[in-house]
């Protein structure tokens, strides 16, 4: 192999990761050629996950899918591509596995700006994705790119997220706060989680940070996960709530239907579970 080509190889090795996934316009971007990718592969150096996606191999062990926490990584800190772990997810990933009920399918809520590029859902992971944008749910919910949020002065938290080292990597994995995630769980309520999954996480919320609630309760475009999280705050008397100034969060007007054949709370005009209605 020429001086040339043994260099780019040398500088592919340093800066891709082991684990970590790029797409060929990352690798067009830094030299890395058709032709040289083709014969990466054919010598092993790279594999191939799908049209277009890229990983180093792993000579620990071939077998496929990748951990879909790699995924995310790599459009985070390779293809600068601004992604996060939210929701359920999010939670799972900072303790509160406990109050979480086991899936019969593993999924991963994964939250974006905007909508990815389309091999994100073909490359072949350990659970099964959930997308979902960002900003659908806050006003000003966008995820800081990567470089902001280990800047000096990274705006992690006034956004609600922050990032977190698992195992052994070096590169950490961008999350909700539990603050925002359990407003994202509560936007799949009852659609995709259930009134008793929301009751039982937030039962064990005990130390979200008012200050951060206040201004993603401001920012939250829903009135109805508004509704739902005083609601279930309240039922559960948690020592926050009478520090979040509720008269600067808009709950909008009229009654909302969350369940059917459920009891009307007046309170908040939704409609929960008459088994969950009696401890208010």
């Amino acid at each position: 192999m020429g001086g040339q080509n043994q260099g780019k190889l040398n500088w592919l090795q340093h800066n891709l990761p082991d684990g970590l996934v790029v797409d060929a316009g990352w690798l067009e971007r830094h030299g890395v050629s058709r032709q040289l990718r083709h014969k990466y592969i054919l010598n092993r150096w790279l594999v191939a996950l799908g049209r277009g996606v890229y990983r180093r191999p792993d000579l620990s062990e071939e077998a496929e899918p990748i951990a879909w926490q790699q995924l995310v990584i790599s459009l985070n800190v390779l293809l600068q591509v601004p992604v996060s772990a939210g929701g359920r997810t999010a939670l799972e990933l900072q303790g509160f596995q406990r109050y979480v009920a086991a899936q019969g399918a593993r999924e991963a809520h994964v939250f974006s700006n905007a909508a990815l590029p389309g091999w994100v859902s073909k490359v072949p992971v350990d659970a099964r994705l959930v997308f979902h944008r960002a900003t659908k749910l806050f006003r000003n919910g966008s995820i800081p790119p990567y470089s902001a949020l280990t800047g000096a002065t990274a705006p992690a938290a006034s956004a609600g997220v922050t990032q977190l080292v698992l195992g052994h990597s070096k590169w950490p994995l961008t999350v909700s706060t539990p603050e925002r995630a359990i407003l994202e769980l509560l936007d799949e309520v009852p659609k995709r989680e259930t009134f008793h999954q929301a009751d039982v996480l937030i039962e064990g919320l005990r130390n979200l940070s008012p200050r951060r609630l206040q201004g993603l309760l401001v920012d939250c475009r829903s009135v109805q996960v508004k509704r739902l999280f005083f609601w279930f705050a309240e039922r559960h008397r948690h020592s926050w709530l009478a520090k979040l100034d509720r008269t600067a969060v808009d709950l909008g007007r009229g009654k909302r239907m969350v369940v059917r054949e459920g009891r009307l709370d007046s309170k908040y005009g939704i409609t929960v579970p008459e088994e969950l209605s009696g401890g208010l």
